[in-house]
């Protein structure tokens, strides 16, 4: 089997498209879209760091969030992508795994990969491809492979 799974994703919404042979177009699979990496900080969560006195001095003591709550949810999401490609490797619905993202976001989701899908990933490349069609996504990831593909060494 060559069917090949690809990712085109950025912190906020994700496609799922497959290709049987490399000369075959894409086929949309399905789409996600996670509205909570769109929310303000103060509608996921507090971004303003804690306060607190140890003493009757003024001032007190601040306390530093321990994670900013839109990252946790980019973390979300790219769990949620991660564990519906591993669930299908897991039972071989794929051969090979492309993943398109902005770096920030394409380093959480290979960060959540599990070990099956992880076997069958080809190609991870820093790229935000979200806001193309099909014929425009044929042709950037055309090139985004050709521009990673290993090259040879020339004899020295």
């Amino acid at each position: 089997m060559s069917t090949e799974w690809i990712v085109v994703a950025d912190a906020s919404q994700a496609r799922l498209l497959r290709r049987d042979r490399d000369d075959e177009p894409l086929v949309a699979l399905s789409t996600w879209r996670h509205a909570a990496s769109h929310d303000r900080p103060s509608e996921s969560g507090s971004d303003r760091p804690g306060h607190g006195a140890a003493d009757w001095r003024p001032g007190g003591t601040r306390f530093e969030p321990r994670i900013d709550p839109r990252r946790k949810e980019h973390e979300r999401f790219a769990a949620e992508i991660a564990a519906r490609l591993e669930l299908a490797a897991v039972h071989g619905e794929y051969a090979r795994l492309s993943v398109y993202a902005p770096a920030e976001f394409l380093g959480e989701v290979r960060a959540a990969l599990g070990e099956r899908a992880r076997e069958r990933l080809r190609v991870s490349v820093d790229l935000d491809l979200v806001a193309y069609g099909l014929d425009e996504l044929e042709r950037r990831i055309a090139r985004a492979l050709h521009d990673h593909e290993p090259r040879g060494r020339t004899p020295a």
